[in-house]
């Protein structure tokens, strides 16, 4: 950084707990994940894009800015994995909150209620929604998305990654992670089976909360 130049401070990324303890995923989320992914998924594979944020964020604060360029530089290589894990630890922020629920979907009136007026049936979202989270990448997500600065409805989405695809001001919903390390230590390749077991362990009461605070 050339002398004299402000410092741009650095911003700490924290790592957000999820909605039940992790003795208590072992049992909720059993019937989507082996006990051992839950553990590994979370504190090893999601705590890793938050500690990488905040690895990049600390380089940022000393990084010389006036060394960028369209081909390769320090600062665009730090721009570029600070969005990537930006999203990865967003994504599985709102997996774990989605899941570990029984299926029950007299806990999410309000966006039921909109996923029939957009889809306009329950089982025309859950096959378009099945759709895009097995034609993703072997690293990817299916995502339920709510369009709000363009089309103010619901999508369904597929991201390669954490992010190739996103739809800018899209607020996600619902995220199935189809990364491979999500599901192969219990169902080997069978993607389509944990999605359908992931499904019938939607929490649709969080989700429904998550969809009356940010989008309506």
């Amino acid at each position: 950084m050339p002398i004299g130049e402000k410092q741009i401070m650095a911003y700490e990324w924290k790592f957000n707990p999820r909605p039940y303890s992790d003795e208590e995923a072992k049992t909720l989320l059993k019937d989507v994940v082996s006990p051992e992914t839950t553990d590994w998924h979370y504190n090893t594979h999601h705590k890793g894009y938050v500690t990488f944020l905040n690895n990049i964020e600390n380089a940022l604060e000393a990084v010389d800015r006036s060394k960028a360029n369209g081909n390769y530089s320090e600062v665009g290589e730090l721009k570029r994995r600070l969005t990537w894990n930006h999203s990865g630890a967003l994504l599985h922020d709102l997996y774990w909150e989605c899941l570990g629920g029984d299926g029950d979907m007299n806990k999410g009136k309000d966006i039921i209620k909109a996923i029939e007026k957009d889809f306009g049936s329950l089982d025309n979202w859950k096959a378009d929604f099945k759709a895009c989270a097995v034609a993703a990448k072997l690293s990817g997500w299916g995502l339920l998305v709510y369009d709000k600065l363009y089309s103010g409805r619901l999508i369904n989405v597929f991201v390669d990654e954490h992010q190739y695809g996103a739809i800018w001001g899209g607020i996600p919903l619902i995220a199935c992670d189809v990364f491979e390390h999500a599901y192969y230590h219990k169902d080997g390749p069978g993607r389509v089976k944990y999605i359908d077991n992931l499904m019938n362990n939607l929490h649709w009461g969080r989700i429904n909360d998550r969809f009356n605070k940010f989008c309506k």
